[in-house]
């Protein structure tokens, strides 16, 4: 399926692993001119190595400094952008609130909500000269309507994010830029898996039983692919999300409570 009729400038965060590769890839499969960074270094060889045409490089979104670089980079590349992605994050600790180190609350924070402001903030002079109606979407989590025991810094930081989504969709509306949020349930992958682990190892419980809490906790009784993910951002972003703005949607399969036991 074709979402876009002319080729779109997009600009993805941690693009070179997990949900990030995932949207790179069908970005480009949509034959659009896609920009990325990843902290990964090898991850990104890689993947320039397996999609030649991507522009990738090494950056960190929780130092702004990094990101003004990486930014400068992307605009002696293009005039404009028409989408952005902020994908970049981490689990952060999985512990009680006050078991949590301080460094690990901040580490948390800075990559997940400091990271999307500095890039969004840095980004948004290219977005402006988009002529193709622009799109911000920023991956939260079903953790940004939920509590979700043992994990306090990523669910503070995915509720932040609902609250950006919506502040941006008021300012950059009238630019006819439109601001969403998709929200994913766990979703398959290497990341899901070492949450799960670390979830078992805090309530002394085998990684099965934890994975099999986490999938009764959905209505649908299964876990998302990062190819949903995907498919989600090429619609919100072409013509047929046109209208689409200020939404946090919940791509989980309905997911009905993170009631981790604790």
């Amino acid at each position: 399926m074709r979402f876009f009729n002319e080729k779109r400038y997009v600009l993805i965060t941690a693009g070179a692993g997990g949900i990030g590769r995932q949207l790179v890839e069908q970005y480009i499969d949509q034959d659009c001119q896609v920009y990325t960074c990843d902290i990964d270094q090898a991850a990104i060889k890689k993947l320039v190595r397996d999609c030649p045409k991507v522009f990738a490089r090494q950056c960190d979104v929780s130092k702004w400094e990094d990101v003004q670089s990486f930014l400068r980079m992307v605009g002696e590349k293009t005039d404009h952008l028409d989408v952005l992605i902020n994908c970049a994050g981490i689990a952060g600790p999985t512990a009680l609130l006050e078991q949590v180190d301080p460094a690990d609350w901040q580490q948390t924070i800075n990559v997940n909500i400091n990271g999307m402001f500095y890039v969004t903030k840095a980004a948004v002079p290219l977005i402006r000269r988009s002529t193709h109606g622009a799109s911000v979407i920023n991956i939260a989590s079903s953790a940004s309507f939920f509590g979700f025991p043992l994990r306090s810094p990523y669910t503070a930081a995915k509720w932040a994010t609902i609250g950006m989504t919506k502040t941006l969709a008021m300012e950059l509306g009238p630019d006819g830029i439109r601001v969403n949020a998709i929200c994913p349930g766990s979703v398959s992958g290497e990341r899901i898996d070492r949450v799960i682990k670390a979830d078992a190892d805090a309530q002394d419980k085998t990684i099965e039983e934890i994975r099999k809490s986490y999938v009764r906790q959905v209505s649908m009784r299964t876990f998302v692919g990062p190819d949903d993910v995907a498919h989600m951002a090429l619609f919100l972003s072409s013509d047929f999300g046109r209208f689409i703005s200020g939404q946090a949607i919940g791509l989980d399969g309905h997911t009905e409570g993170l009631s981790t036991e604790i």
